[in-house]
C-alpha cells in the first residue's frame, strides 16, 4: 500500500511547490511594477526645475530688472549685456509693476541664477537664459477652455446683473457687442432676461478672463433675440436662428475725397492754433459742397454749431455701442434735425470750412462705447447671412444650442 501512495504524494508536493513559486514570481513583479512607476517631472516656464529653486515675485512700483537681478547676484555687466542685445525680443523697458516674475537658480551653496523669467500677461512671457550664452525667447503657458452658460433677470443694468451673480462683468460688453446693432442696452427694461453659453479661459488654475460666447438669447421687448457665433469662410460673425447677421456694414468713408488730409492723432499741431493737441478723427479734403453721406443707419443725436471747433456738426448714434459726428459742414441736407432716423448711405449736409478750418474738409470722428477711435482702423462688420454651402451646418449648430438656451 506504501508503494501505490508514494507517487501520489510526490507528485502533490510538486503541484503545492509550483503553485508557491508562482505566487512569488507574481509577487515579485508586482513589486517591481511599484518600484518603476514614473513621477511626472516639474515644469515651470518650459523648464524641467526638480533640481532647480524657483523664486517667484512680483515686480513693484518704480522696479526695475537690474533691481531683481541684482537682488538675485547677477552682475550689472552682464544685466546691461542682456538689456541691450535682447531687445528685439523683448524691451526690458517695458516691465510693468504688478507683473510676475521667477529667478530658477541652482540648487546648491551658490545659487546661481540661470534663467529669469518675465510675465508680460497671464499667457504669453519672455525668458532669459544667463549662463553662457545670454538669450531671450518668448513663451506662452497652455490655456484651458472651461465651457459655462448664465442666465439671469435684469433688475436695473445687465453689469449689476452679472456681478450679483459673481460672474465676469466684461461678459456685459461682450453681450453689448453681439447685439450692438439689435438692442440698446442703455434701454434694457426691468424683467429683460438673458442665457449665455461662453467660454471661460485659465491658466494654471487661475481664471484670466472671458473666452467667446458660442451662443445667446436675450428676451427684451417681448422679443427673443438669438446670437449664434458661426464660422464661414474662415471668418466668425453672430447670425440669428434664421442665418441673418446681427451686424451691419459700416461705409468705408462717408464722401468721394480727393486725399486725407489729416489722419487720427493724440498729438497733431493744429495748422489755425499752431499748438499740438489731439485730433481724434480723419480729414477727408474735398472741394466745398461735397456731398456727405451717413456711415450706417442711426438716429442723428446732435445738430450744431462750434465757432472755435467744428463749426456745423451733426452726430448720429447707430446703436447703443457705435455713434459718428461729420464736422465743418457747409450745410446741413434737407430735413436733417435731432431725432430723424436716417439710413446708410443718406445724403446729410456738405463739405465746408465752418468753424477752425484752413480749407474745405470733412472731420470725420467715429466713436465706440463714447470713446474716440481711428476711423480708418474700424473692421466694418460683415452683413452677408448664411450661404447656402453652410446652412445644413449651421442649422445643426442652432439645434444644438437653441435646446440648451431654453429657460
Amino acid at each position: 500500500m506504501v508503494r501505490i501512495f508514494l507517487p501520489f504524494i510526490f507528485i502533490l508536493l510538486i503541484l503545492i511547490t509550483g503553485c508557491t513559486n508562482t505566487t512569488d514570481q507574481e509577487s515579485v513583479i508586482y513589486e517591481q511594477s511599484i518600484d518603476t512607476v514614473v513621477t511626472e517631472p516639474k515644469v515651470a516656464y518650459g523648464i524641467v526645475v526638480d533640481s532647480l529653486d524657483v523664486n517667484e515675485g512680483v515686480v513693484k512700483k518704480n522696479e526695475f530688472l537690474s533691481d531683481i537681478l541684482l537682488r538675485h547676484g547677477v552682475n550689472y555687466g552682464m544685466i546691461d549685456y542682456l538689456a541691450r542685445n535682447t531687445r528685439d525680443t523683448f524691451d526690458v523697458r517695458k516691465i510693468k509693476s504688478g507683473n510676475r516674475y521667477a529667478v530658477i537658480s541652482q540648487r546648491d551653496s551658490t545659487a546661481t541664477p540661470l534663467f529669469f523669467a518675465y510675465e508680460i500677461s497671464p499667457v504669453t512671457y519672455v525668458l532669459y537664459a544667463l549662463k553662457d550664452t545670454i538669450s531671450a525667447s518668448i513663451g506662452r503657458k497652455s490655456i484651458e477652455i472651461v465651457n459655462d452658460t448664465l442666465e439671469g433677470v435684469i433688475e436695473s443694468s445687465l453689469w449689476n446683473s452679472l456681478v450679483a451673480q459673481g460672474a465676469d462683468p466684461n461678459l456685459a460688453n461682450e453681450l453689448s457687442e453681439i447685439y450692438a446693432w439689435t438692442i440698446d442696452f442703455f434701454g434694457l427694461q426691468k424683467g429683460d432676461v438673458y442665457k449665455a453659453i461662453y467660454t471661460k479661459q485659465y491658466v494654471e488654475g487661475q481664471y484670466i478672463g472671458l473666452g467667446r460666447v458660442e451662443a445667446t438669447l436675450m428676451l427684451h421687448g417681448g422679443d427673443s433675440l438669438y446670437a449664434f457665433y458661426f464660422i464661414q469662410n474662415e471668418k466668425g460673425d453672430y447670425f440669428d436662428e434664421k442665418g441673418l447677421s446681427l451686424q451691419r456694414a459700416f461705409l468705408k468713408a462717408p464722401l468721394r475725397f480727393t486725399r486725407i488730409s489729416s489722419r487720427f492723432s493724440n498729438s497733431r499741431l493744429h495748422p489755425v492754433l499752431k499748438i499740438r493737441r489731439p485730433h481724434h478723427g480723419v480729414d477727408y479734403a474735398a472741394p466745398e459742397g461735397t456731398p456727405v453721406f451717413s456711415v450706417g443707419d442711426g438716429t442723428i443725436v446732435k445738430k450744431a454749431y462750434q465757432r472755435l471747433g467744428g463749426g456745423n456738426y451733426l452726430t448720429i448714434k447707430h446703436n447703443g455701442t457705435y455713434s459718428t459726428s461729420y464736422m465743418h459742414l457747409k450745410g446741413y441736407a434737407k430735413g436733417m434735425a435731432v431725432g430723424k432716423y436716417v439710413r446708410q448711405g443718406e445724403l446729410i449736409g456738405y463739405v465746408g470750412k465752418t468753424g477752425l478750418a484752413t480749407g474745405p474738409h470733412l472731420d470725420f470722428r467715429f466713436y465706440k462705447n463714447g470713446n474716440a477711435v481711428d476711423p480708418l482702423k474700424v473692421e466694418s462688420p460683415p452683413s452677408l447671412p448664411i450661404e447656402p454651402a453652410y446652412r445644413a451646418s449651421f442649422d445643426s449648430v442652432v439645434g444644438v444650442y437653441k435646446s440648451r438656451l431654453a429657460f
